[in-house]
């Protein structure tokens, strides 16, 4: 799922995951966002119940830009379009999250939705989202910050553990006026690296002609593509039910 705090426009969205080992995955996101002030892009993702605020590690792509339309490229594809006084005593103040700033992004990690209250409030949903989503109340959440205007911005990577190790999860639900709608408008474009396993339903992807070691900087991508993989893809477009997508393995 992708969430904002006020009112976006967003295109042109790509995702990429793979497994990270140790049944964590990584998670590339990047997109084109207009928007009129400050916004934050809320991921939730699936993570084992329990983990703490240190579970998330943010990877900063600032310097690789165009990874997307590289692994386009490994595709064999050409042309990709892919950011008071008197009063009683208040309660302690919860601890603040800790603020990461990567790239051009600063960043945070909300274990729980209980931990909300400690994100700065202007990056805060609007009270009752989360009653509305009771898929995602064992959810941890991935919190950027955004600047106002008109962008495409540079890709957003981290890597996360996983409460389920036999899937890669792409968080492609849309929340962009507060409301959860059936269906939704999708221009999304999905890659994913699987190791020796197919994806199960993989008429669905199709299956890059090279190794992604060719196409991509694989020293700029940090540790997150392999090289020595293929590379599958698929896209979503156009009104498609409003709902997250999880690639199984055969």
């Amino acid at each position: 799922m992708c969430c904002f705090t006020n009112a976006v426009s967003v295109s042109h969205t790509s995702i990429f995951a793979r497994d990270a080992g140790n049944d964590r995955q990584f998670l590339v996101y990047a997109m084109k966002v207009k928007a009129a002030a400050e916004v934050a892009m809320v991921l939730p993702i699936p993570v084992p119940r329990g983990s703490g605020e240190q579970a998330v590690t943010f990877i900063d792509l600032s310097d690789y830009p165009l990874i997307f339309a590289d692994l386009f490229s490994a595709m064999g594809f050409m042309g990709f379009a892919g950011s008071e006084d008197g009063a009683k005593p208040a309660p302690a103040a919860p601890t603040p999250l800790v603020v990461q700033q990567v790239g051009a992004f600063e960043a945070s990690f909300v274990p729980t939705i209980a931990d909300f209250n400690r994100l700065d409030q202007r990056f805060q949903l609007p009270a009752g989202t989360w009653e509305k989503l009771p898929a995602y109340r064992d959810y941890g959440f991935a919190v950027f910050k955004l600047k106002a205007g008109e962008q495409k911005i540079h890709p957003m990577a981290f890597s996360f553990p996983r409460s389920d190790p036999s899937a890669l999860f792409f968080p492609t639900v849309h929340i962009h006026d507060g409301a959860v709608h059936e269906q939704a408008d999708f221009d999304h474009t999905l890659f994913a690296q699987t190791g020796d396993r197919h994806p199960q339903g993989a008429e669905a992807w199709a299956e890059s002609q090279a190794l992604a070691g060719r196409e991509v900087d694989i020293k700029r991508a940090a540790g997150i593509v392999a090289g020595d993989q293929h590379v599958y893809y698929r896209t979503l477009k156009g009104k498609l039910p409003n709902q997250d997508t999880v690639l199984k393995f055969g």
